[in-house]
């Protein structure tokens, strides 16, 4: 019993509730790359078609700066069947810079430093009690170094299709991994330095005055980033195998 429900009831909701904001997170998507379709497809039925910064692709090396919006959670695994922890995001935020190294016409190198931060609740729906020793609201900040590899396909008039992909050092400056207290004094800890690999579509379209470049990314941790309680058989993390971000976000790129 959690504040005098059922666990399994609660966690029924919070799932619920976690189903919804992806549900929500798709559709912004969706809607975005429908409208950016949208206009390429409609510029491209006419005549004469003005194609911007047709020197572009030739530079070696450019630069740029990402605005954007992430919905991460946690992949959790157990040892055993006893415990179940829920874990609710919220949206948070992504900024950086961009350098982009040309390697041939299709395929270029990208180093995309920024920092991301976000927001999650975890609900420990097999400790009885109320939320103080239930629910652990886990704050994320992170200064992610991700080296990409990315693949473009040819340019079609003013707009031209990309995949990319690659892995991400990322340094967590809110994961109290130092701080001697643990969850027995209501201290959630994480690991400082941590993995992640990204993967993602999207696509470079050539305004008048800049390159506009919207895409969808998948991130996902390579490495445990739990600290473990000092107790081996802690309620919290002593049956918890396996504790890694992954999460999607949408990045706005302009050069």
């Amino acid at each position: 019993m959690i504040n005098g429900e059922p666990a399994s009831r609660q966690a029924g909701c919070i799932c619920t509730n976690k189903k919804i904001k992806f549900k929500q997170m798709k559709k912004v998507f969706f809607v975005i790359f429908l409208v950016v379709f949208s206009i390429s497809n409609l510029k491209a039925q006419k005549r004469d078609i003005v194609q911007y910064k047709q020197n572009w692709d030739k530079q070696q090396v450019f630069w740029g700066y990402f605005l954007g919006a992430n919905m991460k959670d946690y992949k959790i695994s157990y040892k055993t069947n006893n415990a179940f922890i829920v874990s609710t995001p919220s949206m948070g935020f992504e900024v950086g810079l961009i350098g982009d190294l040309r390697l041939h016409n299709n395929i270029s190198l990208r180093l995309e430093p920024g920092l991301s931060s976000n927001t999650k609740e975890l609900a420990f729906t097999h400790i009885p009690g109320g939320e103080t020793d239930s629910i652990r609201n886990v704050n994320s900040t992170y200064f992610r170094v991700p080296l990409l590899l990315k693949f473009n396909a040819n340019r079609l008039d003013n707009m031209r299709p990309y995949v990319v992909g690659g892995v991400s050092y990322d340094y967590n400056f809110s994961s109290n991994q130092d701080n001697p207290d643990d969850n027995s004094d209501g201290e959630f800890r994480t690991k400082k330095n941590n993995f992640s690999y990204e993967l993602g579509v999207g696509v470079d379209l050539y305004l008048p005055y800049f390159i506009f470049s919207p895409s969808i990314r998948g991130v996902f941790a390579i490495n445990d980033e739990l600290v473990r309680d000092n107790n081996l058989n802690s309620p919290w993390t002593g049956q918890v195998d396996y504790f890694g971000t992954r999460g999607v976000f949408i990045k706005f790129a302009f050069h």
